[in-house]
């Protein structure tokens, strides 16, 4: 559930629907078009975006792709950062500028409502850092009260902050990045899922950096599917208040991370299955053996692990910007 909305568990995540660096228009619009399409078509009906992809580009998309949207399609969005005409990322949590961010994704979706605003925090730019959100979801608060927004969520917070929000308004979702490599939320998680909380990682397969390990792609080799299937199973069967928002800008792309094509229905079968997770013991994470279950609650990340960084069996390191 978001909110009061049933979503199925694998969403779709459209940063990558933009230009380079989630920024201007798409090497090919016909194909972001194509993806959101096929990826409504095969089930999915929880979409992950924001207006400051591109900025503008990825809503436009959506909307040109999907609008009228059908009945059973929920869209969450982001508000909290800006963009500079390089590129950049900058923090915007002054009430204007949050304002304003609603009011662009209100525009550029054709919605009158969005079902699910997430206040980006951005008080550091390597990842979650503390700092008090109640000034910024106090105005989002007063939108939700005049009705241009349903539910809040928080993306890229700490459990303190959570706790900060909660005494303003009932946060329904929480997204922050978590993956096979980087599980620093692990203890996150089993807390929202406790209290029915829903928990939507970003970047559940590396992000810029894809995860790489030849102990995940014998995995999937040995259960007939692609190393980003499992990878995403596992996370699925990590906590029951997971859900998925993997991105691409590629249909090719999009069928290697959607359920196999043996799930006779990808909406429901597939997300309560586990006959092709990784099995208990089975180092899936991809640095190396480390002798733990890979789902095991006990788990916790090394200290290079929660700054982002993988060691692959080359034993190369690849560091995972956030964003």
């Amino acid at each position: 559930m978001l909110g009061e909305r049933p979503v199925n568990r694998f969403g779709y995540g459209a940063m990558q629907l933009a230009g380079k660096g989630v920024f201007g228009p798409p090497r090919d619009r016909a194909e972001a078009v194509a993806v959101l399409r096929e990826a409504v078509e095969s089930g999915v009906n929880h979409i992950d975006t924001s207006d400051f992809y591109g900025p503008h580009v990825t809503n436009e998309i959506i909307r040109e792709a999907l609008h009228p949207y059908r009945d059973d399609v929920v869209i969450v969005t982001k508000v909290g950062a800006r963009r500079g005409a390089d590129a950049s990322w900058y923090p915007a949590f002054s009430k204007e500028d949050l304002t304003q961010a609603v009011h662009d994704n209100l525009r550029n979706l054709g919605l009158d409502a969005i079902e699910v605003v997430n206040l980006r925090a951005m008080f550091s730019v390597h990842g979650p850092a503390e700092g008090s959100i109640e000034e910024p979801l106090t105005v989002l608060t007063d939108l939700k009260r005049q009705g241009l927004i349903r539910h809040i969520g928080l993306s890229n917070v700490t459990l303190r902050q959570v706790e900060e929000g909660r005494r303003i308004t009932e946060i329904v979702c929480v997204q922050n990045m978590y993956n096979l490599a980087n599980r620093a939320d692990d203890a996150m998680i089993d807390r929202l899922a406790a209290e029915g909380t829903a928990y939507v990682p970003f970047f559940p397969l590396g992000g810029f950096s894809p995860l790489q390990s030849s102990t995940l792609s014998d995995v999937a080799a040995r259960l007939g599917a692609t190393p980003m299937q499992v990878a995403l199973a596992w996370l699925l069967k990590r906590s029951p208040n997971i859900l998925l928002i993997p991105g691409t800008s590629s249909r090719v792309h999009l069928r290697e991370i959607s359920p196999p094509p043996k799930s006779t229905s990808r909406t429901k079968q597939w997300p309560n299955s586990t006959e092709w997770c990784p099995p208990e013991g089975e180092p899936a994470d991809g640095a190396r053996r480390v002798g733990r279950p890979t789902r095991s609650a006990s788990y916790r990340p090394s200290p290079r692990q929660r700054r982002g960084r993988l060691v692959t069996d080359s034993g190369r390191s690849q560091q995972k910007p956030g964003l």
